[in-house]
Formats: structure tokens, C-alpha cells, sequence
């Protein structure tokens, strides 16, 4: 009997990404096709550098004018030192110089520093996809002026392959999740379409969250995904089974046999009181087992029994009983609104059941 979680689902990608300008100015090229696929490092859009080459410019000039200050500032140093040692010079001067080379040392340093932010900034004006994936809409035309500020961004980058679907599960199944995915085991993940009609992929579970929704009492698991067809689209609602574990050896019945009531989950079991007759279309009664239950023949003298049982998990055609039945007891599946205690129960043939030419009394 396989243990499986039925859980509602959303398609979330690996890395959705909106690109957005580092710096102000006009955008001069877009260099990528709405919905195509991109690489990373690969050529997006470019901000009109001009400005920020002049800058560059007239900052690498600053410089060289600080060193040649600061080369002075070294040289004076060095000849008022060799003053000192003369006594030709007043100490005081000379610890006045050194201090001026300390200055002018900062002052290239901060020349440095501001080179570097401009280069930087034309590295900035030639805007790179930052991830692989698929690009959206263009968000922003060239043409158009752009700010560092702006939320809008110029466009936005999905990954399409690998996918993941996130999905929840409640705080009771969340133990058997755990102990399983904490032991290796790769628990497989099927995605059925909204209305649960048609396969569209398989994965495996590969991450549960740290923390509990105490609103809703469930824990968020995500399922990665090949998607190598794109079946799965960002943002899609999908219906998700998690297959949790296989029981083996497990004792089931179909699922109608099973009643809920006063004595809580229980079946009608057939007690015999004599050997079954053949009946070749013995419907209304199924043997329990470990496979694809049989029809039982049965006996016009036949009673029923309540018999309270565990019930296990079920996947909607069977369900497992843990306790209160063994492999080859009896239980009733239709009928069983009529049924009490100890009643005497006859089969009907199909004909019968049907309505169709009655042989006698039920």
C-alpha cells in the first residue's frame, strides 16, 4: 500500500531576478528579444557612458596632479632630513614635512579609490544578465531616462529549467516526512494538472523549511524538477503527490467497506455458516488481502458482524486496515445501509441488484 501526501502546489522557479540599473542615464541599446533565453554574463542593455568616461578622465588627470605633488612633498622631505643632520634646519620643519607626505599619500590614494568607482561605473552602464533563464517583457524602451532608484527595473529574468514546485503539508504527516527524507531516501514527487486530470512531470522532494505556519499548522516543502519540456510554468497552480513510503505485507480492503459510526471505524463482516456455493456473480462481498481482492460466493445463510478495525492509508480505491481483520475474512462494500448486527444477508446476483427480474424476495 503506498503512503502518499495529496497536496495543492505552485510552480516557484530556482531564481526570478528583476534587473535593475545601477546608475542614472539614458538607455541607449537593449540588446535581447522579449521571451528569449538567456546566459549569464550575456549582453542585456547599455546606459549612455559618456558622461561617466569624462569623469573617469578628468579624475585620472586629478591624479597625476597628486602624485606630482606628492613627489615634491617627498624630495622636500628627503633634503630637509639631510639639513637636520647638518643642524641646518629646525626640527620641527622637518616633522611639519612629514606629515605633508602622509597628506598628499591620502589625497592619491583617494584619487585611486574614485578611478576605480568610475570604471566601475562603465562596467555598470553595459548591463549583463545576472542568471540563465528567460527574459520577460522589456519593461523600459531605449530612448527612455533611467535611475538607480527606479523599482520598475528593465526587465526580468526566470529560470525555466531546473523548476521547483512548493507545496505544504500538515503538522501530522510532517514526522513520517522528516524520518524519511532524514535517511537518504528520495521521496519521488508526481504534478498532476489544476483540475487533476493529466500528468505533467516528476521530481523529487529535496528541501523542507525550518519553520511552521502557526496560522495554518503546515510546514512548506519544495520538489526540484528537470522540466526540461517547460510543462511547468512559473507561478502555475499545480496538484502535487508525494509518494511518503510503501507499506508491504499490509492487510486492505476497498475503501467503501469501510464505516464510520458509534463504534467508531468498523466493516460488516461475513460470517458463513456453512461452505460456500459456487455463485458465479457474487458482487456485493470482497475477500481481504494483500493483492486485487476476489468475489466470494457466499451462502443464502450467511450473517454479519461488526467488527471495529485501524484503519491505515489509504489511496482512495483501498484502504489499509492494521488491525482488527486477517487475509481472507469477508466484508461487506454495498448494502450496507440495511445492515445491523447479526443480520442475515443473502447475495444477489447482478440481475437482482439491478432491478431486472427478481427470482424472489431479497
Amino acid at each position: 500500500m503506498p503512503v502518499t501526501l495529496t497536496e495543492l502546489g505552485t510552480v516557484t522557479p530556482n531564481a526570478t531576478v528583476t534587473v535593475l540599473p545601477e546608475l542614472s542615464g539614458y538607455l541607449t541599446a537593449v540588446g535581447y528579444h522579449e521571451g528569449q533565453d538567456v546566459e549569464k554574463g550575456q549582453f542585456l542593455a547599455e546606459i549612455d557612458p559618456r558622461q561617466y568616461e569624462i569623469e573617469l578622465q578628468e579624475e585620472q588627470s586629478t591624479l597625476l596632479k597628486d602624485q606630482a605633488t606628492l613627489d615634491e612633498a617627498r624630495s622636500d622631505l628627503a633634503r630637509y632630513e639631510q639639513l637636520r643632520k647638518q643642524q641646518a634646519i629646525a626640527e620641527q620643519q622637518v616633522t611639519d614635512q612629514r606629515f605633508l607626505v602622509k597628506q598628499d599619500e591620502a589625497q592619491v590614494e583617494i584619487d585611486q579609490a574614485n578611478i576605480a568607482q568610475y570604471q566601475l561605473d562603465l562596467v555598470y552602464c553595459h548591463i549583463t544578465a545576472p542568471v540563465a533563464g528567460r527574459v520577460g517583457l522589456r519593461l523600459v524602451d531605449p530612448g527612455n531616462y533611467v535611475t538607480a532608484t527606479s523599482s520598475t527595473g528593465i526587465v526580468v529574468i526566470t529560470t525555466m529549467k531546473p523548476t521547483t514546485v512548493e507545496f505544504t503539508v500538515a503538522q501530522d504527516d510532517l514526522g513520517d516526512v522528516i524520518q524519511r527524507f532524514n535517511s537518504g531516501a528520495k521521496l519521488p514527487v508526481t504534478v498532476y494538472t489544476s483540475d487533476n486530470t493529466r500528468e505533467i512531470a516528476t521530481g523529487t522532494l529535496y528541501a523542507i523549511n525550518n519553520q511552521m505556519n502557526v496560522s495554518t499548522g503546515t510546514v512548506t516543502l519544495r520538489a526540484t524538477f528537470p522540466n526540461q519540456d517547460e510543462a511547468l510554468f512559473p507561478d502555475e497552480f499545480v496538484n502535487v503527490k508525494m509518494l511518503v513510503d510503501t507499506l508491504k505485507g499490509v492487510v486492505f480492503v476497498p475503501t467503501p467497506a469501510v464505516l464510520s459510526g458509534a463504534p467508531g471505524n468498523y466493516v460488516y463482516l461475513v460470517n458463513s455458516n456453512g461452505k460456500a456455493s459456487g455463485h458465479p456473480h457474487g458482487q456485493p462481498m470482497r475477500r481481504s488481502g494483500h493483492g486485487h481482492p476476489g468475489n466470494y460466493p457466499g451462502n443464502a445463510n450467511d450473517t454479519v458482524s461488526v467488527r471495529k478495525v485501524t484503519l491505515g492509508p489509504s489511496n482512495g480505491q483501498n484502504t489499509a486496515i492494521l488491525s482488527g481483520l486477517s487475509v481472507g475474512d469477508v466484508v461487506v462494500i454495498d448494502g450496507t445501509d440495511r445492515l445491523s448486527d447479526g443480520a442475515a444477508i443473502s447475495i444477489a446476483t447482478p440481475q437482482n441488484a439491478a432491478g431486472r427480474a427478481p427470482a424472489k424476495k431479497p
